[in-house]
């Protein structure tokens, strides 16, 4: 084994003299100080440096390239789903307008900045820096771009103060978005919300998103709640128990708008007047 060995050394004798030779010349401009050395090392430091920056736009090229594909067909999905909603929205106009349903109007939001927070009680609420001066009333909604937060309560002429759906007396009539089944939202405590009313034979998965329905006099229709975290049957009793995660972060909660529909007074004289026993 150790003569072929040297056979093949032997015969590359050359190449091994002259690597060797690299080496011994790479040690010595290692350890050699001297100001030419010194000079040559910069040299090709700054040449090596100069050349990874040239090839450098290669690997960049590339990732660039597919950052922009990516983004072009992101592009397109999203041009699609605009014309979709487009469309469906013109469409809705049409059957409204076949079936004479009424329009709803689109709403008016007064934009506040939250200046007080009271998150450590059972009945949670707000400060914001907009009140009846801005047009803000009892009983409007209150919401952020991630959905409902709560509704005005008290009002003076520079500031409102709003209670929040963490609180025990704020109820909303909501509805499941997939399937429409419907029940009341409210807060008994904890990190969740609570979906009532819902009968257990009745199809809510986790995922599901809850939004307002119809069934109210005090919130807009369609407005995001939250998602369903999970759902459980109670024994002996007909309704299944159902989380709902809140879309909105009240613990980061800055910025909130008022929607301004004031509402239907006569609808609330009317309801009034059914017995509810």
């Amino acid at each position: 084994m150790f003569k072929r060995a040297y056979d093949i050394l032997y015969e590359f004798r050359s190449y091994a003299v002259a690597g060797a030779c690299i080496a011994v010349s790479f040690l010595l401009l290692a350890t050699n100080d001297s100001r030419q050395i010194q000079s040559i090392r910069s040299l090709a430091v700054g040449s090596v440096g100069t050349l990874q920056d040239a090839a450098s736009f290669l690997p960049e090229y590339f990732g660039l390239k597919r950052e922009n594909e990516l983004l072009r067909a992101m592009n397109l999905r999203l041009s699609d789903e605009v014309s979709r909603l487009r469309e469906a929205r013109l469409e809705n106009i049409r059957l409204r307008q076949m079936l004479e349903l009424k329009h709803r109007p689109s709403p008016r939001f007064i934009t506040a900045n939250v200046i007080g927070k009271n998150l450590q009680l059972l009945r949670n609420t707000i400060t914001i820096d907009a009140g009846e001066a801005d047009g803000v009333a009892p009983q409007m909604p209150v919401v952020t771009e991630a959905g409902l937060a709560g509704k005005v309560v008290s009002t003076a002429p520079g500031y409102a103060i709003a209670q929040l759906l963490l609180n025990r007396d704020v109820r909303v009539s909501a509805k499941i978005q997939r399937n429409r089944v419907d029940g009341i939202v409210r807060w008994e405590g904890g990190r969740t919300l609570g979906l009532y009313n819902v009968a257990k034979t009745l199809d809510v998965q986790p995922g599901d998103v809850v939004i307002t329905s119809e069934y109210s006099g005090i919130f807009p229709a369609g407005i995001r709640i939250g998602i369903v975290e999970s759902t459980r049957n109670v024994p002996g009793s007909l309704f299944q128990s159902v989380a709902v995660v809140p879309s909105v972060d009240f613990q980061r909660l800055e910025q909130v708008a008022v929607i301004a529909t004031p509402g239907d007074s006569s609808r609330a004289a009317l309801e009034s007047t059914i017995p509810t026993r």
